[in-house]
This record gives C-alpha cells, sequence and structure tokens, in this order.
C-alpha cells in the first residue's frame, strides 16, 4: 500500500489560482503515473488530469484544458496540479491516486488506487 498526501487547497475567489502539490509518503513517485480528480457536493468523482511516469504525457479534462496545468518534480517526490482562472464549478475536494495515464484518455477512475485524503478547494467571492 502506497500513501499519497494532498495539500493546497483552500478558500479563493474566482478567477483566483491554486497550487495542489500530491506528495509521496514512505515510496519514491518516480516510475508510478500519478491523477487528479475532484468531488463536487453532491456529485460524483471526476478525473480532472494524469501524468505519466516520465512527465513526457499528460491528459486533461476538457473541462480543465487551458486553465489547469499537471507537473512533477521527482526529487521532490511530489505531482503538482496548477490551477488557474478557477471558478465556482471547481468547487470540491480533490484527490490524487496511482493508475495509468494512457495516450488520449483518463484519468479514469476505476483503474486508480491508494488514494490521498483529498485537499478541499472552494472558489468563492
Amino acid at each position: 500500500q502506497y500513501q499519497l498526501v494532498e495539500s493546497g487547497g483552500g478558500l479563493v475567489q474566482p478567477g483566483g489560482s491554486l497550487r495542489l502539490s500530491c506528495a509521496a509518503n514512505g515510496f519514491f513517485l518516480d516510475g508510478f503515473a500519478v491523477g487528479w480528480f475532484r468531488q463536487a457536493p453532491g456529485k460524483e468523482r471526476e478525473g480532472v488530469s494524469c501524468i505519466n511516469s516520465s512527465g513526457v504525457r499528460r491528459n486533461y479534462a476538457d473541462f480543465v484544458k487551458g486553465r489547469f496545468t499537471i507537473s512533477r518534480d521527482d526529487a521532490e517526490n511530489t505531482v503538482y496540479l496548477q490551477m488557474n482562472s478557477l471558478n465556482a464549478e471547481d468547487t470540491g475536494v480533490y484527490y490524487c491516486a496511482l493508475g495509468p495515464c494512457t495516450i488520449g484518455s483518463g484519468p479514469h477512475i476505476k483503474e486508480y488506487h491508494d488514494w490521498g485524503q483529498g485537499t478541499q478547494v472552494t472558489v468563492s467571492s
């Protein structure tokens, strides 16, 4: 079992930015693809973005393309999600997990495991 720890959430105004972190605890993250997901109140958890082990492949859900950027720093054992131009629909709990990041598709929630505890993002004026 691998442990991931998310951080960086908070309250931000519409149009603002946040950077989320997904840190590996007790193991080395290099060699693993990582995905970010979110769950809004009353809604199902949905895939946001993923990055493969080399960092070359990055997928984004249509609703975040052009606004969010996923990256990784294996020296820091962390994957990041830079979120810009936030709006109220981005409110929710954001989770990271381990799983595949295949060409042109995903992340698909059923393929992921070893979920972190989540970090709350609230976009409100």
